[in-house]
């Protein structure tokens, strides 16, 4: 994770009270051992290690003035777009905390004006910068309460592998060898993935692995709706995120077409990494607690995650929900393996044997030989403040993959933001890639709201 860094855009729903601001995070951030580190080599034997340091606040703010083409005349959005691109070329000083705060005081169509923290991901993953997050926040409707964590994710009833307590025991035997099987060609697929099997050069596939960390990065985002999710998902008696995947493929399946010409129905699989979880259903919640009662020390920071290799089918359909019902089947396929567990063992195990380096090797085999970052957080179900400044929406990416697309969705406050980190030299029209998303939901709403009629008449 050398130069991988998370980028995280806040809009705030205020204009900024910077001093109010930075009292908050020397309050709430600058005290977490994670976040008052730095990374020194041993003298001993020349590993890299993590030691504590002085914290001075001031240096890791700062403030964005003169912003060109903040002008109400000119584009103001696109003006704080391209400061958080910026940010993607910039170094970070790592003689302190890699950490920082970026206030852009500049009114855009969503919000009054914007925080940027710039991470590095060393430090947090996905759930820890939301911990810490809900852990720094207050309810908005009213600041005397605590904000709302996000609801854990619905416990999986049993064993990922255990067959119904009815069932008999030749299907109960079927059942665990289905298991088997699915592990077995999962983890073959993720060590040839790491050695030898790569994804098909499309218009998707980075070239250049070796220069990723130097090519600029843009962050788009736009916002919809999780009551449209929430209605496919309800209509296709699916889950919510078999609905984003579906209708990623059929964004990407959208523009893939459109730039290519080609009018071919054959499939094109591309895969992506999904980084997932591995902390318990419950830990966000402790973890906040552990924070408030001034226990940060124990709370499970740095990056603790598996990872699954999950197809995206790139096809013409006339029908959207076809991109629903494929992205279940996979999903649900997935959900009937042990990937996850295999491979987060297996790369401890190597990390701990083989060191560093070692874990470097896969990380970077892996994301080279596939196409795409893709990412689910749920963020806070109703609307928070942060420092004194209640929160609009919220947007974070990353950068410095071999990758030149990332795909991540945040929900928040009944709305689901999907932000793209996307190299600007091969997306140049990353507005229009973005459009796409947003099309294809609505387009799948339609759908899905036409068969949920058609069901009703014929009943």
């Amino acid at each position: 994770m050398k130069d991988l860094y998370v980028v995280a855009a806040i809009g705030l729903a205020t204009p900024l009270n910077l001093a109010v601001f930075r009292a908050g995070i020397e309050a709430q951030l600058a005290r977490h051992p994670y976040f008052s580190s730095i990374q020194v080599t041993d003298k001993h034997d020349g590993t890299p290690r993590w030691t504590r340091t002085a914290v001075n606040v001031d240096d890791h703010i700062v403030v964005v003035s003169n912003l060109a083409g903040a002008e109400e005349d000119d584009d103001p959005d696109k003006a704080v777009e391209d400061y958080l691109s910026s940010l993607s070329t910039l170094p970070m000083d790592h003689t302190r905390p890699p950490w920082e705060f970026h206030f852009i005081d500049v009114k855009t169509s969503e919000a009054a004006s914007t925080v940027a923290l710039r991470v590095h991901h060393a430090l947090a993953d996905g759930m820890s910068l939301i911990t810490l997050l809900v852990s720094a926040s207050r309810s908005a409707a009213d600041p005397a309460m605590p904000a709302p964590a996000p609801p854990p994710p619905a416990r999986r009833k049993g064993a990922i592998y255990a067959p119904p307590s009815s069932a008999s025991f030749v299907w109960s035997v079927w059942s665990y060898l289905v298991v088997a099987w699915h592990t077995v060609v999962d983890v073959v697929t993720f060590v040839a993935t790491i050695f030898f099997l790569r994804d098909p050069d499309t218009l998707f596939k980075r070239k250049d692995h070796g220069e990723h960390h130097r090519r600029r990065m843009r962050f788009v985002h736009r916002s919809l709706s999780l009551d449209d999710v929430k209605f496919v998902k309800n209509a296709m008696n699916c889950t919510v995120n078999d609905v984003l995947v579906g209708v990623t493929s059929a964004a990407l399946s959208r523009y893939f077409f459109r730039k290519t010409g080609d009018t071919k129905t054959r499939e094109t699989v591309l895969r992506s990494i999904l980084p997932v979880n591995t902390r318990p259903t419950t830990s966000l919640q402790m973890d906040v607690d552990m924070i408030k009662s001034g226990k940060s020390d124990a709370v499970r920071w740095g990056n603790r995650l598996g990872y699954i290799i999950l197809p995206f089918h790139l096809a013409l359909h006339n029908d959207p929900l076809k991109y629903v019902r494929k992205a279940k089947q996979i999903i649900d396929r997935k959900k009937g393996s042990l990937e996850v567990i295999v491979i987060h063992m297996a790369i401890e195990i190597i990390f701990k044997l083989f060191g560093p380096k070692a874990g470097a090797y896969i990380f970077n085999n892996v994301l080279a030989n596939t196409t795409i970052t893709f990412s689910n957080l749920i963020g806070p179900p109703e609307q928070i403040e942060i420092c004194g400044h209640p929160v609009a929406y919220i947007a974070p990416s990353v950068y410095g993959l071999q990758q030149g697309l990332t795909v991540h969705y945040q929900s928040y406050n009944n709305c689901i933001k999907v932000i793209l980190a996307v190299d600007e030299a091969q997306f140049p029209d990353s507005r229009q890639l973005l459009d796409d998303f947003a099309v294809s939901l609505n387009l799948t709403k339609v759908a899905a709201a036409n068969t949920s009629t058609k069901s009703t008449k014929d009943e």
